[in-house]
């Protein structure tokens, strides 16, 4: 036997493994983005039929004094994250229909936006607060309701 025979082997079984991985991650990429679809064809199911309400949160941006032009951006992409905040609770609300208690949505969806919007007020305050006079009253805002 050669001595190139070995090295043959191993590039044939590295590249083989490799094309099985990407395979691999091909079927789960595939089956995560069919997961949620609905076997009726229709596309909706009992989730999206139940209406389950939307989450309402109280505007920030509209309660903001003058913002300075140095803490302009920090301003602007915390606001983004807000807004951000608010649809990933709408698709966790649509997405948890019908799971836990009675008090499941309060603990599980509005609980812990309220404290990430609490978060992302102060840092909206704090960055303001560098150049300016920080903003007051701005911590009931972080509160939000559940719409039907």
């Amino acid at each position: 036997m050669s001595r190139a025979l070995p090295k043959y082997n191993k590039r044939r079984v590295g590249l083989a493994g490799g094309a099985a991985a990407v395979a691999l991650t091909g079927a789960v990429i595939a089956g995560t983005a069919l997961a949620g679809e609905s076997s009726h064809g229709g596309g909706a199911d009992a989730r999206t039929l139940a209406g389950p309400g939307t989450v309402s949160c109280p505007d920030v941006a509209s309660r903001l004094p003058a913002v300075p032009a140095s803490a302009q951006a920090e301003v602007t992409r915390n606001l983004q994250q807000l807004d951000q905040q608010i649809a990933e609770a709408n698709k966790r609300l649509v997405d948890t229909v019908g799971q836990g208690g009675p008090n499941f949505v309060r603990n599980a969806i509005l609980g812990p936006l309220e404290d990430k919007r609490a978060a992302a007020i102060d840092r909206i305050a704090l960055s303001i607060g560098r150049t300016a006079d920080r903003p007051a009253g701005l911590a009931p805002l972080a509160a939000c309701t559940l719409t039907k």
